[in-house]
């Protein structure tokens, strides 16, 4: 268990390292909407080359910080639900999902896309806009984000089945967002 432990590890610094650095994609996307509107406003000027680097930067971001926020215990779930059960019975419904629904996923992304990004960067397409971007590097963006969040999910069973055994402490507990309803009335208010 000790190697897979060590593998999990070197997955979440490599997500972890990723993770942070993407986030100023969206600085950098933020100042180039800024920068286009100003100069559509400012000089009735437009760039489709400069619109697509938005989506590009934006996606980018999204899914380059996708494992990384799997490995921060991030992602949305029903917390209303997932909370009323024990830590034990969490961690179950954690691996069972990672493996059921994450890993068939994002495999299968991984498995279309290998050839949608080959077929793109082969033939050069470029948008259909007019001045717009070359398009592979987007489809690649999304090629590499599944690949980890895959990477990523392969370190989140090994730690969720290294937790269940006793072999490492948790390191994610989960805290639930949202009080007992007995606990946030106020005292004043309870009967």
């Amino acid at each position: 268990m000790q190697p897979l432990l060590g593998l999990s590890r070197l997955v979440d610094a490599i997500t972890e390292r990723i993770g942070k650095a993407v986030s100023w994609l969206i600085l950098v996307a933020v100042l180039v909407s800024a920068g286009n509107a100003v100069i559509r406003k400012a000089f009735n000027m437009s760039s489709n080359a400069w619109l697509e680097a938005q989506w590009y930067l934006f996606g980018g971001a999204f899914m380059l910080a996708a494992a990384y926020t799997l490995s921060q215990n991030e992602h949305i779930r029903i917390d209303i639900v997932y909370g009323m059960f024990s830590r034990r019975v969490q961690h179950w419904i954690d691996l069972f999902g990672h493996v059921f629904f994450l890993m068939p996923f994002v495999l299968l992304m991984v498995y279309y896309l290998v050839p949608y990004v080959r077929m793109s960067y082969l033939s050069g397409e470029v948008s259909s806009s007019a001045g717009g971007l070359i398009i592979w590097p987007a489809k690649a963006i999304l090629l590499a984000g599944f690949i980890l969040l895959a990477l990523q999910g392969i370190s989140e069973i090994i730690k969720k089945i290294a937790v269940m055994t006793g072999r490492m402490d948790d390191p994610t507990p989960h805290v639930p967002t949202h009080a007992p309803l007995d606990e946030a009335v106020a005292p004043e208010v309870r009967p």
